[in-house]
């Protein structure tokens, strides 16, 4: 296994941001009353230590966020993360306690990770009609409540500053409402009840947003799909392309040897994987976009062995184009059918039949041995999945 590809891959660039998120939260918390005692305990101000506390818990759940993005594989999200690394690790200097030195040196190891991976996070943030209609509806709520908050503050009581107006639009749109900031006129009242429909309607619009992906994924689950996310997720994996009689046994050798997707275009086969945690996506094999979402490019090999040589072709015919290097292994149903996987892209092509076929022949006509070669043969392809 390679692995420098496996540590410095993809899923560090989304583990070590994670961790540094936590530290940064849990440091910003426990630094806000804490009192210093690190190093620069005696140079850098309590307030200036106490508001890197704050803005440290900030920057922690500012970068689960883009966590979030990093396992779409986002760009935006790679460079947020890449900005709030240093922040973070400048946080835990100013913050000189103990506690953040963790932080510190965590913040600092995981951005070489995040900015060799770069071309790995090559998507564009693409957000759906709905999810823009909501943030410019919460958007132009918080707006009108601030604004409308100011130009009435002298019918308001504690409304002195914008901040006093965009906190006041705030609790009253989410229905918090605290009661500290009330309106004594009623034009101010009217106000503010517009502030309630138009802040709780646009609020209810973002939630909905937000579960509607959450639901989609529920739903991808149930059908037997791995999600957007989950997917992307995969580098250094085998691809399986379609599923038959003789796929099943290779499923059973790659549980235990690497990390691997079936795709299949039978939804009850795929459920029925799905069930068994075995990563499917229900598509067919043939067609570019499912091989393209299954991470082809990124695979270390593909496997095809469905019964269905014909199937088998255009699939390995695909994956070929999509990556000329990629090795592909395929299964011969029909001893004709050899080369002609082998002219669509196949690297190394098994007849199962063939072989069996021999070494039964051979052991009916007397030859001793062969099933001693048959456990060679699996002996061998052990020693190759411990060298894995």
């Amino acid at each position: 296994m390679d692995w420098s590809r496996e540590w410095l891959g993809t899923r560090a660039t989304i583990l070590l941001p994670t961790l540094v998120a936590v530290l940064s939260f849990a440091t910003g918390v426990a630094n806000i009353t804490a009192p210093i005692s690190g190093i620069l305990g005696t140079t850098v101000p309590e307030s200036l230590q106490q508001a890197a506390g704050f803005t440290g818990a900030l920057t922690g759940f500012s970068l689960l966020l883009s966590v979030l993005g990093l396992r779409r594989r986002l760009r935006i999200a790679w460079y947020v993360t890449v900005v709030l690394l240093p922040v973070s690790a400048l946080q835990g200097v100013v913050q000189s306690s103990p506690l953040s030195l963790p932080l510190v040196v965590l913040s600092l190891v995981s951005l070489p990770t995040v900015l060799l991976n770069r071309r790995r996070f090559d998507r564009k943030l693409d957000l759906s009609t709905t999810q823009l209609a909501a943030g410019a509806a919460l958007l132009g709520a918080q707006v009108y409540g601030t604004v409308g908050t100011w130009a009435l503050r002298e019918e308001f009581v504690n409304v002195e500053t914008l901040t006093d107006a965009f906190y006041y639009t705030l609790v009253t749109a989410s229905t918090v409402g605290y009661g500290d900031v009330t309106p004594v006129s009623e034009r101010a009242t009217l106000f503010g009840m517009s502030v309630v429909v138009l802040g709780t309607a646009s609020f209810a619009i973002a939630l909905g947003s937000l579960l509607g992906p959450a639901l989609e994924k529920r739903f991808a689950e149930v059908l037997g799909n791995m999600t957007d996310a989950q997917l992307d997720l995969l580098e250094n994996h085998v691809v399986v392309l379609g599923y038959g009689d003789l796929t099943e046994p290779i499923l059973e050798e790659l549980v235990d040897a690497t990390d691997f997707v079936v795709i299949t275009p039978d939804s009850e086969t795929a459920a029925r994987l799905q069930q068994r945690d075995i990563a499917v996506l229900t598509a067919d094999p043939s067609d570019e976009e499912p091989l393209r979402r299954a991470g082809i490019e990124d695979a270390r090999a593909a496997v095809a062995a469905t019964n269905d040589d014909a199937q088998d072709a255009l699939a390995i015919l695909t994956a070929h184009s999509l990556n000329p290097d990629l090795n592909i292994v395929a299964a011969a149903t029909e001893r004709e059918n050899i080369e002609k996987l082998r002219r669509a892209g196949a690297s190394t092509v098994i007849s199962p039949a063939l072989i069996g076929g021999h070494l039964l022949v051979q052991s009916a006509l007397g030859r001793e041995g062969m099933e001693n070669i048959a456990d060679h043969l699996l002996d061998i392809e052990r020693e190759d999945d411990a060298d894995i």
